[in-house]
């Protein structure tokens, strides 16, 4: 965006989400300011562009939240509607180089374009840049890319960098030889924390709820909406804070794990090992 006019003095302008000055007479960007003058902080057109910056931020990350929702869940998204946002630069950076899969067999490939008339162009494993007219397109769970490892070498050929974590999201596939009847997981349980605030806090910075002593996260699976749960005890009845197993249900049915779809089964785990991994660790004083 250009700059702005305040008084005669100087000229403000929003520069990577931040609001700078320049003196007025200055027409090069070498005139600009690394900070507001002091006498600028409180004026009404300061306050607007600040204001306006901190919404750019949220809708930016509303944009990416509601991408990871449809790729976590696999959902159809009409392609419609990303041709509809594409021109917003919030949203294009959330979707662009998202893997999306088309209606039929090899529509696949990182999307880089949405025009005005529902065409999507993307750039397939042969590095060829090809169009999709399909109605819908999904962007499919990690777990659910028959070729990601594919993917993701050839990503890194071309320099991918997403806006949302898909290629490279951390995976987790059910073992062949788990106990089919078996209700619970204790891979990542025993992670010790200073205190119960101190691990409800990191759950709920990874954006999981916490109610009932349990941390949960519901994720859509083949139609179905499951919901991962790790114990994490009372905060007036535990010293400290400790996780516990993972479990899974569907509504209020706890789940053998042979019933656990592979999203909520991956979704699940990556859960607990979030929680596993901002555990206290004990300083080592070993010489």
């Amino acid at each position: 965006m250009g700059w702005l006019a305040v008084d005669d003095t100087y000229e403000i302008a929003l520069v990577e989400g931040q609001v700078v000055a320049r003196s007025a007479s200055e027409a090069s960007p070498a005139g600009r300011l690394r900070a507001l003058p002091g006498e600028l902080r409180d004026r009404p057109e300061v306050v607007e562009l600040q204001r306006f910056a901190e919404w750019l931020e949220r809708h930016a990350v509303e944009c990416a939240a509601q991408v990871d929702t449809w790729m976590v869940s696999s959902l159809p998204v009409p392609a419609g509607l990303l041709a509809r946002v594409w021109p917003d630069e919030a949203w294009r950076s959330a979707l662009r180089d998202v893997v999306v899969v088309g209606e039929g067999p090899g529509e696949v490939g990182f999307l880089r374009d949405a025009d005005d008339s529902g065409e999507l162009r993307v750039v397939d494993l042969d590095g060829e840049t090809v169009r999709l007219c399909a109605r819908t397109v999904t962007m499919p769970h990690p777990v659910l890319l028959p070729e990601l490892e594919e993917l993701r070498v050839f990503a890194a050929e071309l320099g991918v960098v997403q806006g949302v974590e898909q290629i490279h999201r951390a995976t987790w596939r059910r073992p062949g030889d788990i106990d089919a009847d078996a209700e619970r997981v204790s891979e990542f349980s025993g992670a010790e924390y200073g205190s119960w605030f101190h691990l409800s806090a990191r759950a709920a910075s990874l954006g999981y709820k916490v109610a009932d002593g349990c941390v949960t996260g519901r994720i859509r699976d083949g139609g179905r909406i499951f919901t991962a749960s790790v114990g994490i005890g009372n905060p007036y009845y535990d010293e400290g804070g400790r996780t516990g197993d993972l479990s899974w249900c569907h509504g209020r049915d706890r789940l053998r794990l042979s019933e656990v779809g592979p999203v909520a089964w991956s979704e699940g785990m990556r859960m607990a090992a979030a929680l596993h991994a901002g555990r206290t660790v004990a300083a080592d004083h070993t010489a």
